[in-house]
């Protein structure tokens, strides 16, 4: 007898919570793992939420347990291991059964099995899910792409599973095939330079001001209770303050600086580019995780320079603070506005009709970025066709505020010798953006020079090109 409501393939740390998660919500749940040792696991753990769970061990037995249309979630490392789950799965499923891929997948990869699939009367979903473990257990930020069909028919559980922000759920339809995935990935890319330009600021910091990671981490707490309140800012203060029992130091000073990556991040500085969208501080926080990696070159690199970093006078120490939490305020605008105008692009590219609101509304909860900071989005997406953020009423009151605390701080960097490339990006895209003339037109001089490319004129119409060939001085 059919009794799930949905199904979930891949117990790993993201499955098997999100599984728990549906089952506490009241809804019995059908789970698979390759391994039948960890899906048991999984039941033996649950206590009374395993009443809900239904334990499968072949794909013939999940599919049997869920009432059709069956939606299957398919929770397992992305890329070839998703294809082969589908191609086991689309024999035994029926019309209008949905497969739901809710792991990191590249977009593109989303529309191909939406393609492949489209002859075979199956649905495919692509959904975005942001919170990590915490959010996967008690509510993440969910993010779907697919048939609106195909949306309403698991709206039900998503919503219930979803974060909550002041009793809206987080989790949203975004748009057709490859819609979820692309926001996520974008979510993503902002998330890689908001982090980036914290760790730049604790970087001034701890070898600017020479202070110890508990100083640091006071100033986050602080932070954190004005317009900076965030879960970024909020677990930066908790990372400093834990000390390592075994060194009996700060843990955040014995920690190799060396920062991994998944690729999403990657994705969206690719996507940008793709798209012609200047996404400068996302790219740049991508950059710095590859340059973090290659710590064995910047050890021999620091010996061969020998330039030490210019320490910054205490008696500076209040000013510099203030200034470095104007700063990262400035610099966050400038991260946002280019993420969103990767999507706003994005959305009019794969005629998507993205629901920006929306998005900035769903981030404020679950994901890793939900901040206070959302909610301004929000208002700015509610109350006009915003276009690009650093064009509102509100955005530009914030910027006029804060660009010259950002502008201050690069500078200090540049003098110090302490990196800060997103801050720095952050800083050239403002300035470049707001520029009514800047000096491309020495660029585009520069092409039809040398390879006729043509320019146009301010005072005529139309593609033109210079007497290069009577002026080269021979």
């Amino acid at each position: 007898m059919s009794e799930a409501e949905i199904g979930v393939i891949g117990m790993g740390v993201i499955g098997s919570n999100l599984a728990l998660n549906i089952a506490e919500k009241g809804f019995k749940v059908a789970i698979w793992n390759r391994n039948d040792k960890v899906t048991h696991e999984v039941v033996r753990q649950a206590g009374p939420l395993a009443a809900n769970l239904i334990e499968c061990k072949t794909y013939e037995e999940l599919i049997a347990a869920i009432k059709p249309p069956r939606p299957v979630i398919i929770l397992i490392t992305a890329g070839p291991a998703v294809d082969q789950v589908i191609s086991h799965l689309q024999p035994l499923m029926q019309a209008q059964d949905i497969l739901i891929d809710a792991g990191n997948a590249n977009f593109h990869d989303t529309m191909r099995r939406v393609e492949e699939l489209k002859n075979s009367q199956l649905n495919f979903i692509g959904m975005g899910v942001s919170g990590g473990e915490e959010g996967a257990r008690h509510g993440p930020s969910i993010m779907v792409g697919g048939k609106e069909s195909s949306w309403h028919r698991v709206e039900k559980v998503l919503v219930a599973i979803s974060a909550k922000y002041k009793g809206v759920p987080c989790a949203a339809y975004m748009g057709p095939n490859g819609a979820g995935h692309f926001v996520k990935t974008i979510h993503n890319g902002i998330e890689y330079g908001d982090m980036q330009m914290i760790s730049e600021i604790y970087g001034l910091m701890r070898d600017g001001l020479g202070m110890k990671a508990a100083e640091i981490a006071k100033v986050f707490h602080n932070w954190n209770k004005g317009r900076l309140n965030s879960y970024l800012i909020e677990i930066t203060q908790k990372v400093l303050s834990v000390i390592d029992t075994k060194a009996k130091k700060p843990l955040v000073d014995v920690i190799v600086d060396r920062a991994g990556q998944k690729g999403t991040g990657k994705w969206a500085a690719i996507e940008s580019q793709t798209l012609g969208v200047n996404a400068s501080a996302i790219e740049a926080a991508v950059d710095a995780r590859i340059i973090s990696s290659m710590k064995d070159e910047r050890v021999k690199a620091e010996k061969a320079y020998k330039i030490p970093h210019k320490k910054i006078s205490k008696a500076l120490r209040a000013k510099i603070l203030k200034q470095l939490e104007g700063a990262l305020y400035a610099g966050k605008i400038a991260a946002y506005a280019q993420g969103f105008a990767v999507l706003e692009t994005a959305s009019k590219q794969y005629e998507w009709n993205l629901p920006l609101g929306t998005a900035a509304a769903i981030w404020r909860a679950g994901c890793i970025i939900r901040s206070q900071f959302l909610g301004e989005i929000t208002k700015a997406y509610s109350k006009t066709n915003a276009g690009n953020l650093l064009m509102t009423p509100a955005f530009i009151k914030m910027m006029k505020k804060d660009h010259m605390a950002l502008r201050a701080i690069v500078a200090l960097s540049a003098a110090s010798g302490e990196p800060a490339p997103a801050l720095s990006n952050a800083l050239s895209y403002f300035d470049g953006y707001r520029q009514a003339r800047g000096s491309a037109n020495l660029i585009q001089g520069q092409r039809d020079f040398f390879g006729a490319h043509g320019f146009e004129r301010v005072d005529m119409q139309g593609p033109q090109h210079g007497p290069w060939a009577m002026n080269t001085g021979k």
